[in-house]
């Protein structure tokens, strides 16, 4: 017998069940069909132009940077004024997503390259799966369309984030993954990201790219 199984035996023993009964069973089943929700703060229950004032504020005071266009086909034009402006390689790497590859960057100077960042890349460009107002927070989910490896490391990360994908609060995002992938189906990596990587565990003095990108640049698509 494992420590684990010891230690669930000593509770099961304590609270004289066997983990068997059926009330106990139909209660669990309960709980796991019916995804109740938590408190939801009223800080991001405002509506959609009101959310992306909100997450660009709390992007901000993160140390992201957030530009807001109208469409898709704005923001390659958008993505090279950034570099530009931060005197970085006209470069990107970016995975496989269908709404990135139907944007216009032939239309720019971008050289453009596809798949896994090996670490070797300076700028990466990936879409989200959401954002969360009331933080300022992406989430990103995993897959070949989206590489978790360009959420790491890349020193600067552009991410473009659809506004009707921005919800107010992350229950509601929670709702939105199990309506894309399945119940009780979840994609292999779900990242919640919050400005650049950041630390200040030495002598509380802020570093940026400790972990992650030193930069991040966040294009808001809304096209409302």
């Amino acid at each position: 017998m494992s420590a684990r199984d010891e230690i669930l035996s000593n509770i099961r023993r304590s609270l004289r069940v066997n983990g068997a009964e059926g009330p106990r069973r139909a209660a669990v089943e309960a709980r796991l069909s019916g995804s109740p929700r938590g408190v939801v703060p009223a800080r991001g229950q405002l509506d959609a132009k009101e959310r992306i004032g909100l997450f660009k504020k709390m992007a901000e005071s993160a140390f992201a940077s957030v530009a807001i266009v109208q469409r898709p086909g704005e923001v390659p034009a958008e993505a090279a004024r950034w570099l530009r402006d931060n005197n970085l390689p006209a470069a990107l790497r970016m995975g496989e997503d269908k709404r990135l590859a139907d944007m216009p960057w032939g239309d720019t100077a971008l050289e453009l390259a596809q798949g896994a960042s090996d670490g070797r890349d300076l700028n990466a460009v990936s879409h989200a799966f959401a954002g969360v107002a009331e933080s300022g927070t992406l989430i990103m989910t995993s897959g070949p369309d989206n590489p978790s490896t360009l959420n790491f490391l890349p020193d600067n990360h552009i991410v473009v984030l659809s506004g009707a994908d921005l919800a107010g609060d992350y229950e509601s995002v929670f709702e939105r993954l199990r309506e894309a992938y399945g119940k009780g189906v979840m994609p292999r990596t779900v990242n919640m990201i919050t400005g650049p990587s950041r630390s200040a565990d030495i002598a509380q003095t802020m570093l940026l790219g400790a972990h992650g990108p030193r930069k991040l640049h966040i294009v808001i698509v809304d096209a409302a």
